[in-house]
């Protein structure tokens, strides 16, 4: 995928501004808080529905405006060959209208499953040192992106969880609870399955990337928790053994919605071994071995917008994730920086240069 064309209208400190990207390396410099994540945002509230720095009503729609817009153009790699595709996203904080080829669309996922993009950024090392919601969510973006019947798997899923824990609140009988207990169970031993086998499918791939980027830290494998001990007890049976405890709670304690995973950390005791700097190196590990499933999958990288990267890494590990991603053919990638990397300007690295400006982008 790559994008040809990107507007943005009352985003943050942009009233306008209009990028047209190369299709390999893009680079956008400014000073502190000139607004070079907003491009990024952009971006990803396109590809996800939100900010990777939070909602739109925290503070993303431009003050004094009513709503921000965003408008991408980019190429992908359809059944028929090449084709152009185009989306729009009006959205006020609360209420959005968007738009997807020419059609509006009803609910914003359908835009998030047409463009897909992958963001390494301050927050993501959250996604080791963070708490198990980004673990389990990095997990479904996987799936929704390669697996077509996911989603409504996932959705199921959702709304089986919302009924039973209503039911628990409310003082719900025997009877109701296990209809709903039924539903969540087929649901749920479905969507662990597809969480199990992506997993196991991506951990040589995850492997394989922290060697790439990194001689500090090794990531041997990916550990996988289901949300309840499936080994020993169908799902079905888990939620009834635990009925009582989750009607005293008012929630249900095991299930998919409590799943996990943890990277094999050979030589060190856990997680909370690594470094601050190594735990960035294992998500932007992790997220890039992502990247590289999807392209396998769907025979086309995601783009890659790497928010920050000359702070987030040392020259060394900047050296060795620009290698990495040169060698992938036809990815586009997005890069911020107060200045042009020097492992850029070492390389003689082609690039297009954006530079950002008190809400202003020229090129």
């Amino acid at each position: 995928m790559q994008v040809s064309r990107l507007v943005l209208r009352d985003l943050r400190r942009f009233e306008h501004a209009e990028l047209t990207p190369a299709p390999g390396l893009n680079l956008l410099t400014g000073g502190n808080g000139a607004g070079k994540s907003s491009v990024l945002e952009a971006l990803h509230l396109m590809a996800y529905g939100r900010s990777f720095r939070g909602r739109v009503r925290d503070g993303l729609v431009r003050e004094g405006a009513e709503a921000l817009e965003v408008f991408v153009e980019w190429a992908e790699q359809g059944p028929s060959g090449r084709r152009t595709r185009q989306a729009g996203l009006r959205h006020g904080g609360q209420a959005w209208t968007g738009r997807l080829d020419g059609e509006d669309v009803a609910h914003l996922g359908q835009l998030c499953a047409a463009l897909a993009v992958v963001t390494f950024e301050p927050g993501s090392h959250a996604l080791i040192a963070g708490g198990a919601e980004n673990r389990r969510r990095y997990l479904d973006w996987g799936l929704f992106h390669v697996e077509q019947g996911f989603l409504p798997l996932w959705r199921r899923y959702s709304r089986a969880l919302r009924q039973r824990n209503a039911l628990l609140k409310a003082g719900g009988g025997s009877s109701q609870l296990d209809a709903w207990d039924r539903e969540l169970a087929d649901s749920g031993e479905a969507l662990t399955t597809h969480r199990e086998r992506y997993l196991a499918e991506l951990a040589p791939r995850a492997v394989q990337t922290a060697a790439a980027l990194s001689d500090t830290v090794e990531v041997g494998g990916i550990d996988f928790q289901p949300g309840w001990k499936r080994q020993e007890l169908a799902l079905a049976d888990a939620l009834l053994l635990g009925r009582e405890r989750d009607r005293i709670s008012g929630h249900t304690g095991v299930g998919p919605h409590r799943a996990d995973w943890s990277i094999q950390l050979p030589g060190l005791p856990g997680r909370e071994a690594l470094s601050r700097g190594q735990t960035k190196l294992v998500a932007l590990a992790m997220l890039l071995a992502q990247a590289g499933d999807f392209a396998s999958r769907r025979g086309q990288w995601p783009v890659i917008a790497l928010d920050d990267l000359p702070s987030e890494l040392d020259r060394t590990h900047q050296q060795r994730v620009f290698a990495h991603l040169r060698d992938q053919p036809g990815l586009q990638l997005f890069v911020t920086a107060t200045e042009a990397p020097q492992v850029l300007l070492d390389a003689g690295q082609a690039y297009r240069l954006f530079h950002v400006e008190h809400g202003r982008l020229s090129a």
